[in-house]
């Protein structure tokens, strides 16, 4: 008896995730069924409509059915009706679509990075050796490649050539960031790994040794300067960064990008550095967000290190946000695809997806317990509390309470309590809530450490 043909299936999608797409359909087709994937001429499969696939859909024989990007408009209905065959939208997300066929989700591959991160211990000079020590230690478990140590301008550092010797023997890369002549020479003197920063005046500081530098204007905008530090570097053949110096936002924060978008343009081969505490530091913005925009720009710009400070109280988790952001550009990088679907490490306030259930599925969930046990879930309308006796469902936490007829029972008030405070930020915030569990605040809880199966352990 002959075997059953496999079903052949057309994929329509964009020229951003079509790369990604065939390589999901690599590990996916083989066996179950047979796949063709179409590009429409279209940059981001999302704006893909019903209309457009009328107007530029051919179909090759064999087809069975055609699926379209998840987040598609239009009436796939008449797309059926039109053509004499199933139009289905598959998943919103590329990386569920193993699942969406009945599979196991594809996990992403975050181990890898392509950008060396340096962390500034700002206030080196005023800490003890010992004080340096433990900072670093917690800098490189949050994700830092580099320890710099940050001097002040005026501030006596007497123990940074101790400082350097000893988180060298600890294992640790180290950094001297310094405008101080003294500073530099110590630190090339002692064996630090990078010096910051130095000008097209003062590369002879590193003429003797290893030490590798970071190249910066004479003075802010600069850039001619900073070309004749590069070429000066080149004609010693000695490894260098170059930095054109990151600027605040209102005070030259666009200039300043358009300057690295200059650099890598001009010296396509050379290592660029670029210092991001002016912007996570002084823009009152959750750090994750900024953080995911600044590693966008520095993967499309293929810049190789990037110095990040955690000073600020709102930039507390700026290292381990810039050690999740670099893993997860680098890989939709290497997808060819959009930055979605890899890790949810930087959604700390939503969810994608935080309301799992709809309120009528509660309503059916409900109405089959026979048990005097409150159950918590909360959808898009709000809160909802049910348990034999009934469902209560509200907005306000004190509303509800009432209802569940604790007055006497403080050790389940207390639980209650707590759980409906929890059930009304997720439902607030649009976060997902399970009963029992604490919120997740993902990279953005300085107390929980990443999950033991996150890619980005």
């Amino acid at each position: 008896m002959a075997a059953a043909a496999v079903p052949r299936i057309l994929f329509l999608t964009g020229r951003l995730a079509e790369p990604a797409l065939r390589a999901v359909l690599s590990e996916l087709a083989p066996g179950r069924f047979d796949a063709e994937v179409r590009e429409l001429g279209l940059q981001v499969a999302g704006l893909m409509t019903a209309e457009m696939i009328r107007r530029r859909l051919t179909l090759s024989k064999g087809i069975a059915r055609v699926m379209v990007p998840g987040r598609c408009r239009g009436d796939l209905e008449s797309l059926t009706a039109d053509f004499g065959l199933p139009f289905e939208r598959g998943p919103d997300e590329l990386a569920e679509l193993p699942e969406w066929f009945g599979g196991k989700a594809r996990r992403a591959d975050l181990s890898r990075h392509g950008v060396r991160l340096f962390a500034e211990i700002v206030d080196a000079p005023r800490l003890s050796l010992e004080q340096i020590v433990t900072r670093a230690g917690e800098l490189a478990a949050d994700g830092a490649d580099v320890i710099d140590l940050g001097c002040l301008p005026e501030t006596p550092f007497p123990h940074l050539g101790e400082a350097v010797a000893e988180l060298k023997r600890r294992g640790y890369s180290v950094s001297v960031d310094s405008l101080a002549e003294a500073d530099l020479r110590l630190a090339v003197q002692c064996g630090a790994d990078h010096v910051l920063s130095l000008s097209e005046d003062t590369l002879h500081f590193v003429d003797a040794g290893s030490t590798v530098p970071v190249l910066i204007p004479t003075r802010g905008g600069s850039y001619a300067s900073l070309a004749r530090a590069i070429r000066a570097m080149q004609a010693r053949r000695q490894p260098f960064f170059a930095d054109p110096i990151l600027d605040p936002i209102h005070f030259g924060f666009t200039d300043s990008l358009l300057r690295y978008r200059r650099l890598r343009r001009e010296f396509p081969e050379v290592s660029i550095l670029m210092g991001i505490g002016n912007v996570t530091e002084l823009t009152d913005a959750d750090t994750s967000g900024i953080n995911a925009v600044l590693f966008g720009i520095i993967s499309e710009l293929g810049i190789n290190a990037v110095l990040t400070t955690a000073v600020s109280p709102h930039a507390r988790r700026a290292v381990r946000e810039a050690d999740v952001a670099r893993r997860l550009m680098f890989a939709a990088k290497a997808d060819g695809a959009l930055p979605r679907g890899y890790t949810a490490e930087l959604l700390t306030i939503h969810d994608r997806r935080p309301f799992l259930q709809d309120l009528a599925e509660v309503r059916a969930l409900a109405e089959r317990v026979r048990d005097p046990s409150f159950r918590v879930q909360v959808t898009a309308e709000g809160l909802n509390v049910y348990n034999r006796d009934g469902l209560w469902s509200g907005q306000d936490p004190f509303a509800l309470f009432p209802r569940l007829k604790l007055d006497h029972d403080g050790s389940h008030a207390f639980y209650m309590g707590v759980e409906l405070a929890r059930a009304q930020i997720a439902w607030r915030l649009g976060k997902r809530y399970a009963q029992d569990r604490p919120l997740d605040w993902k990279v953005a809880d300085a107390h929980r450490d990443l999950d033991e199966d996150s890619p980005c352990r």
